[in-house]
C-alpha cells in the first residue's frame, strides 16, 4: 500500500518549490504579474493556462524554480493530480491557498497496483504542503479507502475468490477492533439459499459464504451495508462470451466498496452502529449449477424463477439485504457491480443510483457533488414490476426482453427491502477503461465517497 501519509505534510515554512494553478481566463492577468524570466519561458513552451498544460519556470536561483499548471475554472480533487506525473521528486506548496479537495488527487497520482511486477518502477515522492494540517489525517484515509478498492478489484479472480475476499475483511477488522464472523457449509444452505445456490458450483476452496462484520455502539442508530460479493463471474450456464468475462474479476467491486466504506466509518469512529454483509460467491460451471428455469427459495420466503443464471448478482443480495433488516437499520446501502444496462445509459462514470426514500436520495446526490464523485438518480418505476412475473413462482430474476434492465434489477431488489427502510442501492461500474489523471485504467472507486460524505455530514 502507498505510504499516502509522508506525501501530504503541514506547512511549516520549509523550502519548497511553488505550484502556480492558472485559470485561461485568469491567464493574462497572471502573465503581467510574472517576472520577464518567466513571461520568457511562458512564451517558449506557448502556455496559456488551459486545463492540463504544464511549464517549469526559472527562478532567481537555479534551485528557486516553479511549476505553473493550467486548470479548470471550478477546482475539485484532480485538479492537482496530472501535474504530479511532471513533476520529480521534491516538497511543494501551491503559490496561492491551500490544496482543499485537491489534496486527494494528489495523494491518488502517487497509487500503483504493482503486485504482479518483477521490478516495479519507482514512484518519485513528491510531498505537497497544506497549510490545514487539521485535514491530512482525513484525506489520507479516504486515499486509502479508494486505493483499497482499486487493489481489490483489480487482483485477478486466481488471487480473490470468495476466501481471500474474507481474509481481506477479516484484516480490516482486525485493525479498527469490530467482531467478524463467516457463514458457510450447510449453515449457508439453510439460512442462505440463494447464496449458495449461486455459488455452489465452484469448487471446494472457493466455496461461497456470507462475510459479516459489526462494530459500535449497540444503542447507536443502525448504519447497514452490503456489497455484491461475485468474485468471477462466468454468466453460470448462460455463460458469457470471452469479451464478457474479460472483466469480470471486477464483479466483487461492490464488495469492495462497502468494505472500504465500513474501514472509513470505524476510522472516523461515527457514532453509528454498523453492520456490514459481503455475500461471497463464484458463479461457475459445472455438473451441479443452478440452471435456467430452476426456482430457488429465497431466505426472505419468496420462491424465485431463474430466468437468467448471469443475472446472480441480485440473488445473492437479496438474501444479504434480507438479512440486513432483520436488525431493522435506520440506513441500508448495497453496493454492486449489477447491470450493465445502467452503464449503457450512464456510461462508466456515474453510478445508477435507485433510493425509496426522497430524502436519502437527496444527501447522497448532494454528497456526490460535493466531493466529486457524482451519482444519478434513477427511478424505482413501480410500471415495470409486471417484467418480473413468474407463472410458477412468486418472481423471476431476469425481466423479460432486456428493456429497462437496471431498473428492473433495482426493483427485484426492493422486494427485499420493506417498506420504512431507508434504503439506497448504487449500481457502480467499479472500473475505469481509460486512464485520467490520479485514476489509472482498471479497479476504481465510484459512489464510495458520496457515500462517505453523506454519512460524514449526517453522523460526523
Amino acid at each position: 500500500m502507498t505510504d499516502f501519509s509522508s506525501l501530504l505534510q503541514p506547512d511549516r515554512g520549509q523550502p519548497a518549490h511553488l505550484i502556480q494553478a492558472v485559470r485561461a481566463d485568469a491567464f493574462d492577468t497572471w502573465l503581467a504579474d510574472q517576472p520577464e524570466r518567466s513571461r520568457a519561458t511562458v512564451a517558449a513552451t506557448r502556455f496559456r493556462g488551459k486545463a492540463g498544460e504544464f511549464a517549469l519556470l526559472p527562478g532567481a536561483k537555479p534551485e528557486e524554480w516553479s511549476a505553473a499548471i493550467g486548470v479548470p475554472a471550478e477546482a475539485g480533487p484532480w485538479t492537482l493530480a496530472e501535474a504530479v506525473a511532471r513533476l520529480p521528486e521534491g516538497l511543494f506548496r501551491l503559490a496561492d491557498g491551500d490544496p482543499g479537495a485537491a489534496a486527494l488527487g494528489w495523494l491518488l497520482a502517487h497509487h500503483r497496483f504493482d503486485r504482479y511486477r518483477r521490478d516495479p518502477e519507482p514512484i518519485p515522492q513528491r510531498v505537497l504542503l497544506t497549510g490545514d494540517p487539521a485535514r491530512i489525517e482525513e484525506t489520507v484515509r479516504l486515499a486509502e479507502a479508494v486505493a483499497l478498492v482499486r487493489d481489490l478489484v483489480d487482483t485477478p479472480a486466481a488471487d480473490m475468490g470468495p476466501a481471500e475476499l474474507a481474509a481481506a475483511a477479516e484484516e480490516v477488522v482486525n485493525a479498527c477492533g469490530a467482531s467478524f464472523g463467516v457463514v458457510q457449509g450447510d449453515a449457508l444452505g439453510e439460512g442462505y439459499p440463494m447464496i449458495a445456490a449461486v455459488g455452489r458450483a465452484a469448487t471446494r476452496a472457493r466455496a461461497p459464504r456470507l462475510i459479516e462484520l459489526s462494530w459500535g455502539d449497540p444503542a447507536a442508530p443502525r448504519v447497514t451495508l452490503v456489497g455484491k460479493g461475485v468474485c468471477f463471474d462466468s454468466g453460470g450456464l448462460d455463460i458469457k462470451p470471452s469479451a464478457g468475462m474479460l472483466l469480470m474479476k471486477k464483479d466483487m467491486g461492490g464488495a469492495a466498496h462497502a468494505l472500504a466504506l465500513a474501514r472509513l466509518i470505524m476510522q472516523a469512529r461515527l457514532p453509528v452502529r454498523l453492520h456490514l454483509l459481503i455475500p461471497a460467491v463464484e458463479n461457475a460451471v459445472s455438473a451441479d449449477a443452478f440452471r435456467p428455469g430452476d426456482v430457488l427459495a429465497s431466505r426472505h420466503g419468496l420462491s424465485v424463477e431463474i430466468g437468467n443464471t448471469d443475472a446472480e448478482g441480485r440473488l445473492i443480495l437479496a438474501d444479504a439485504l434480507t438479512r440486513a433488516v432483520e436488525d431493522e437499520p435506520a440506513l441500508l446501502i448495497d453496493f454492486a457491480t449489477l447491470t450493465g444496462a445502467a452503464r449503457v445509459a450512464l456510461g462508466p462514470d456515474l453510478p445508477a443510483l435507485f433510493c425509496n426514500d426522497d430524502a436519502l436520495a437527496g444527501d447522497l446526490l448532494r454528497a456526490g457533488e460535493a466531493a466529486g464523485d457524482p451519482l444519478w438518480r434513477m427511478p424505482l418505476w413501480a410500471g415495470y414490476r409486471d417484467m418480473l412475473k413468474s407463472t410458477i413462482a412468486d418472481i423471476n430474476n431476469a425481466g423479460e426482453g432486456g428493456l429497462a434492465g437496471a431498473i428492473t434489477a433495482a426493483l427485484f431488489l426492493q422486494d427485499f427491502v420493506p417498506e420504512g427502510v431507508a434504503w439506497a442501492h448504487v449500481d457502480t461500474f467499479a472500473w475505469r477503461p481509460v486512464a485520467r489523471p490520479g485514476r489509472p485504467k482498471g479497479g476504481d472507486a465510484l459512489g464510495l465517497r458520496a457515500a462517505w460524505q453523506m454519512l460524514h455530514t449526517r453522523f460526523g
